[in-house]
């Protein structure tokens, strides 16, 4: 496949795509520090508009206030950089998009806006699953080091993300 992407991104976006069309699960993605890579690696591959509807790119806190009806107080509670926030980005992309699975990346890519608690590299999940009790969202912090770059960050991010986006094995 002709593709602008790294080879192991092409890879597993291709493998999401194929496995969501044969399972019949459509997906829809939050994306914050990804910027929209994760959405851009599926629709790399021809006859993901089979699976994926719906792309959300909330980079900032009032994006994901107003476009995945994230609860303010949760960002301030928690920061953006949050289980509690992802969970609440994929709650919101679940029910705006109507999809079967959601998925919900924020984090600190780097170089700067790392802290103590939150060092740069700092990344977290959720995925969020129709008819699933909202209770029982998954949610996932990495750490891919503080030490690697910015592009690095959000390579490995997409990644796991798509990773997140594979159907359960039968």
């Amino acid at each position: 496949m002709d593709t602008v992407l790294p080879a192991d991104i092409a890879e597993l976006a291709a493998r999401v795509v194929a496995e969501n069309k044969a399972a019949g699960r459509t997906i829809a993605i939050a994306e914050s520090c990804t910027g929209g890579l994760v959405s851009a690696a599926i629709t790399e591959v021809p006859g993901s508009s089979a699976v994926l509807g719906y792309g959300f790119v909330t980079y900032s806190n009032d994006a994901k206030i107003k476009l995945l009806c994230v609860n303010e107080d949760i960002i301030d509670a928690f920061g953006a950089v949050s289980v509690g926030v992802a969970w609440a980005m994929a709650q919101g992309a679940l029910k705006k998009s109507g999809a079967d699975i959601a998925v919900a990346i924020s984090g600190v890519a780097g170089p700067d806006g790392g802290s103590a608690a939150k060092p740069v590299g700092t990344v977290v999940f959720a995925v969020a699953v129709k008819d699933q009790n909202p209770e029982e969202v998954m949610g996932d912090q990495k750490s891919f080091g503080s030490d690697k770059s910015r592009a690095d960050i959000r390579a490995f991010a997409t990644l796991h993300a798509l990773e997140l986006l594979l159907p359960p094995a039968p």
